[in-house]
């Protein structure tokens, strides 16, 4: 017998199973420690650069499986669990091995005492105990990779549960092995049919109900390969299967319902090697309100993170974010058995001249490409449709020839044009015999065609013979039930395969040690404070980022002298280190042209910061900019993903219009280009009534420059706010004229 030095279970343990009355709801870590490789593969902050790939073949197929907690008494929990996990057993090839400290045997399998006395060193251990802290501890003597704990009552319960949890969790990091959960469930050990075939549904959930939208697709033929319950996230988290599914050749697509991420960063550099490696990963993630970020607090106890944040990171690493789960399965389905696409064009067809009208408005609004088809090829489709008939797209074949052979020739002919990668036909509801004949042409056609055919199915019943036997029995055809759906799934295809076809991951290009800037910088870092503006624009010089001419004063004779040296018109304005919205304060003053004004402004703003109780470090003379665009740069620190960077309108429109992109470092010049693009204000920036365009070059060097500084100076800096970052003319550059940055 295995570890037979290591004794019996403990009393306590042994108490604990009897008087929980074998109920697996109870109480678990961090992630365990990074590998060799990634301890090395780490940027100038000191994040790792590379996702850690757990080895859970494992945990997913195990060769023997310890129940901890089994038992066959019937009306008790775990009897049911145990007996479900026999028969789990029994399909992967396992050889399972009860353990309780009472019982002899367990649905006639011999029982072990304790873990010392497994016959053999188990894959997994299923924990069925109230409290899995002291199994954890004696596991880990017995060398066990993989163990699972249904127990509750840890970080969902607030911050006692959370402290169980972080007890938890350390012992797991001690121990070696990996730990799914706590407060997870059996949906690992779900039966999944294996009479099905093509790439298949990875699935990630932290609540179980909520999966089983995905795993029914199952009844419609799509396939399910895995389904990791993540739970509290204790040890195992959602980023450790993304990356792992990321890696299986089976797998066409992860789905995940996410509640709260555990770690950004690790998400991020899972999503990272999923996009490298092409497979689209589809996530529904609670917390766009604040009620749904509350209660998702409440059930796993995880920070939400600033959703804006969350979006931006995801789309940043094309993780495919959808809101229902509804949406959560047709774009997943689709994404893991379509072929890639060979061109962007949808063509719309419909045997209704209205219904194809209706649903071109709704998927151009959406984003998607409707070519206009040649006049060559609406020639070519005439010879069967009428000629009073629009075919340019959407095509409207009015009904008729479907019924014949017609309809084959009009589908046939649509995919064979070039500008075409999908083909829509909506069909708004059952008529046969009709519609029978036009599902049976759409399944053939897109049999013989590499291009994506999707149908919507418009019925509200489901039980035509139309679709569940002719539409869902094609591994080809993608049918849907209703007109979103399709054009959510459809624009995440078409976007995913986009995406990844110029993907370079960001990681690669991470600064790994310090520049020159960040020692020039460090000097100036006051940890604990905010800097004056004028500190602060020493910051900015110190990464190359431009500022006005401008000189810091503290009498009025040595601000005449600084606005002569500046250059007429000068602006003036109170510098000092609890200084922030200073024009509310009355604290700026522009346009001065005069030596008198010079003086009378210094006098005016030393006179407002003595009555307000303000501490100056001087007055500041600067160049005064005007033309030009304002913009808002800046660095903030979110809870989950470390220093994120801002780009929007700046000056008093950002507060108003709240017009800003978000993107999480490390990112190259493309994102930095795509988030000015995601502005509403863009259209400012290429110029309107009569202004110049504005210099977009320098404003995306700036934002790179602003991004190195919030990867160097990492935990240093809290905050910084270029605003405004007056954009010029085009080939003029852009000018820093007010900055704020407070210090960790």
């Amino acid at each position: 017998m295995l570890g037979s030095t290591h004794g019996t279970l403990t009393t306590d343990f042994r108490a604990r199973v009897e008087a929980c009355g074998e109920s697996p709801r109870t109480a678990v870590h961090s992630s365990a420690a990074p590998s060799a490789d990634d301890a090395v593969a780490v940027d100038v902050s000191g994040r790792p650069l590379h996702a850690d790939v757990p080895d859970l073949d494992r945990f997913f197929r195990p060769e023997s499986v310890a129940v901890i907690g089994a038992s066959d008494t019937e009306g008790r929990a775990n009897t049911g669990i145990t007996r479900q996990l026999i028969a789990w057993a029994e399909r992967v090839g396992a050889r399972i091995h009860p353990v309780h400290p009472t019982r002899p045997t367990v649905f006639g399998l011999t029982c072990h005492a304790s873990v010392a006395e497994l016959p053999e060193q188990v894959d997994l251990a299923v924990l069925l105990v109230a409290d899995p802290l002291p199994v954890i501890e004696e596991l880990a003597e017995t060398k066990v990779k993989f163990a699972v704990a249904f127990a509750s009552g840890f970080a969902e319960t607030g911050d006692a549960g959370a402290a169980a949890q972080a007890r938890l969790g350390a012992a797991v990091q001690r121990s070696g092995l990996r730990l799914l959960g706590p407060n997870t469930n059996l949906n690992a050990f779900e039966e999944f049919r294996d009479d099905l075939d093509g790439p298949a549904i990875a699935l990630i959930t932290q609540s179980g109900h909520q999966g089983r939208p995905v795993y029914t697709l199952q009844e419609l033929g799509i396939r399910l390969s895995h389904w990791a319950p993540t739970g509290n996230e204790a040890d195992l988290e959602t980023a450790d299967f993304i990356s792992y599914f990321a890696e299986r050749p089976e797998v066409g697509a992860i789905a995940c319902y996410v509640e709260g991420l555990k770690d950004g960063r690790s998400f991020l550099l899972a999503a990272d090697r999923a996009a490298r490696n092409g497979v689209p990963v589809v996530a529904v993630k609670v917390g766009r309100t604040e009620t749904g970020a509350r209660m998702a607090a409440s059930h796993t106890g995880k920070l939400t993170g600033a959703d804006t944040v969350v979006d931006a990171a995801m789309r940043q690493f094309g993780v495919i974010r959808v809101d229902g789960l509804d949406e959560l399965q047709d774009t997943a389905a689709l994404l893991a058995r379509a072929r890639k696409p060979q061109a962007d064009g949808v063509v719309v067809y419909s045997i209704s001249g209205g219904t194809g009208a209706h649903f071109s408005d709704l998927a151009t609004e959406a984003g998607l490409t409707l070519p206009t088809l040649s006049e060559a090829k609406q020639s070519e489709l005439h010879q069967w449709i009428p000629e009073y008939l629009n075919v340019a797209n959407p095509v409207d074949n009015g009904g008729h020839p479907v019924g014949d052979w017609r309809g084959r020739k009009i589908i046939d002919a649509i995919l064979a044009d070039p500008s075409v990668g999908v083909l829509i036909c909506p069909i708004t509801g059952p008529f046969p015999p009709m519609s029978d004949k036009l599902a049976q042409d759409l399944v053939d056609a897109a049999e013989a065609s590499d291009k994506l055919v999707c149908v919507i199915w418009g019925s509200p019943v489901g039980t035509e013979d139309a679709y569940r036997t002719t539409l869902l029995g094609s591994s080809r055809v993608a049918t849907f039930r209703t007109f979103g759906n399709c054009i959510t799934a459809v624009r995440a295809y078409l976007g995913h395969h986009r995406f990844t076809a110029g993907y370079r991951s960001p990681f690669e290009d991470a600064p790994r040690t310090p520049s020159p800037s960040y020692r020039k910088a460090q000097a100036l870092m006051r940890p604990g404070q905010q800097l004056s503006e004028h500190a602060a624009k020493q910051l900015l010089r110190a990464y190359g980022i431009r500022v006005p001419r401008e000189q810091l004063v503290t009498s009025a004779a040595a601000a005449v002298r600084a606005a002569g040296l500046v250059g007429y018109p000068v602006v003036m304005k109170a510098s000092g280190p609890q200084l922030g919205h200073k024009t509310e304060l009355g604290l700026v003053k522009i346009g001065l042209t005069s030596a008198s004004q010079i003086r009378d402004a210094y006098r005016e703003l030393t006179d407002i910061a003595r009555y307000e109780n303000v501490p100056l470090d001087g007055i500041l003379v600067c160049q005064m900019v005007e033309r030009g665009v304002e913009m808002v740069v800046g660095v903030t620190q979110d809870d989950l993903f470390g220093p994120t960077v801002t780009v929007g309108l700046g000056g008093v429109l950002v507060e108003v219009l709240h017009d800003a992109a978000v993107r999480v470092p490390p990112f190259g010049e493309d994102q930095a280009r795509a988030m000015l693009t995601e502005l509403r204000g863009h259209a400012l920036l290429e110029g309107v009534r009569g202004a110049p365009p504005a210099d977009v070059d320098a404003l995306v060097e700036v934002v790179l420059r602003i991004q190195r500084m919030a990867l160097e100076l990492g935990d240093e800096l809290s905050e910084l706010d270029i605003n405004p970052l007056m954009v010029l003319p085009r080939g003029q550059g852009a000018v820093a004229l007010d900055a704020l940055a407070i210090c960790r």
